[in-house]
């Protein structure tokens, strides 16, 4: 009876419920109870066990993306939040530790004062004391149309520093900026081709163009920038670990330990570490060397970032609303 009489208060002054559609149907046969599965990685029907030298940690909400800010020595994790059609602008970037533990939960994102827009983010980068976040416009309920924004916030103060535009891309995926404030960006494409792979290129003053189309990208996904300024993007479509000159030409190809790569990123040395979102494995693949499997069984392995203090890879779980840590020597 109370939950009747509050159902109907609350349509009275304020109108209408929400559409249950938002709310977890109950099933029509009832069902057994059932706890969740450990952190793991299930494909054909075998699973693999997430591997001892991971550690995990939550306090984030469908992270897609992590970067370190060497100054502070902190990890920004770039949470989405709830989806556009559900709750628009809604993502918020949080800060971790090098342990795991929240430095502070909402950083950007603490209120949406001053104008702040951060829809869905997927990668991101820190270039020249910038933060630069793989964002989109659109995609709301009403049915408007998806556009990809990259927005840069200033690494000190947090607070908006610009945007650049993409209307030729619904959204980018992985996301890198080269020292000279090129920004390129990945648009992963759809299995079924109807949206095609592409990579973008946004020079510093807002030009956008198509930098790369075509084989050999097959879904590419993750995106950084070399020690030599070279382009590196890893597929999902396959285990190709392509390097472009800036001018587009491939200049290398390397392969992961495992297809289905997310992120890339490019140590100091010029090893390159890669993780699987789809299998779940750690790939390094030191120069010259063919790839090592280093770490297995972590779900959702989105676009990782390395944490040059602590030597150790920091992984955003995704859908499991938690970071994995990965030492890495």
């Amino acid at each position: 009876m109370r939950i009747f009489i509050a159902t109907a208060l609350t349509a009275a002054l304020f109108g209408a419920a929400p559409a249950l559609a938002q709310q977890t149907p109950a099933p029509t046969t009832p069902q057994p109870f059932a706890v969740g599965p450990p952190l793991g990685v299930t494909t054909d029907g075998k699973t693999t066990p997430i591997s001892s030298n991971v550690k995990v940690f939550g306090s984030v909400v469908s992270a897609e993306s992590c970067v370190y800010d060497a100054n502070r020595k902190l990890i920004m994790t770039i949470n989405r939040g709830a989806g556009q059609k559900e709750v628009p602008n809604d993502a918020w970037v949080s800060l971790h530790n090098p342990d795991g533990s929240v430095h502070t939960p909402r950083w950007i994102g603490a209120t949406r004062n001053g104008g702040l827009v951060l829809n869905q983010p997927f990668g991101s980068a820190v270039q020249n004391g910038k933060l630069y976040i793989a964002d989109s416009d659109g995609d709301t309920a009403d049915g408007a149309k998806r556009v990809s924004v990259v927005r840069v916030f200033d690494m000190t103060t947090g607070a908006p520093a610009g945007q650049f535009v993409a209307p030729e891309s619904p959204w980018f995926n992985g996301l890198a900026v080269a020292k000279d404030g090129t920004i390129y960006g990945s648009q992963t494409g759809s299995a079924d081709g109807a949206t095609p792979a592409k990579i973008f290129k946004i020079t510093a003053d807002g030009k956008v163009s198509a930098f790369l189309e075509g084989a050999p990208l097959s879904r590419p996904n993750g995106v950084a920038i070399d020690n030599d300024g070279n382009v590196v993007i890893v597929n999902m479509g396959d285990t190709a670990v392509l390097t472009f000159s800036p001018a587009g030409k491939l200049v290398k190809t390397e392969q992961s330990a495992q297809a289905g790569s997310d992120g890339v990123v490019v140590l100091a040395d010029g090893t390159k570490i890669v993780n699987s979102v789809t299998l779940g494995g750690v790939s390094r693949i030191k120069p010259g060397k063919p790839a090592e499997l280093i770490a297995t069984g972590i779900p959702g392995a989105a676009s990782a970032c390395y944490d040059s203090g602590a030597k150790q890879l920091v992984i955003p779980m995704n859908a499991n609303n938690a970071l994995g840590f990965v030492k890495v020597q």
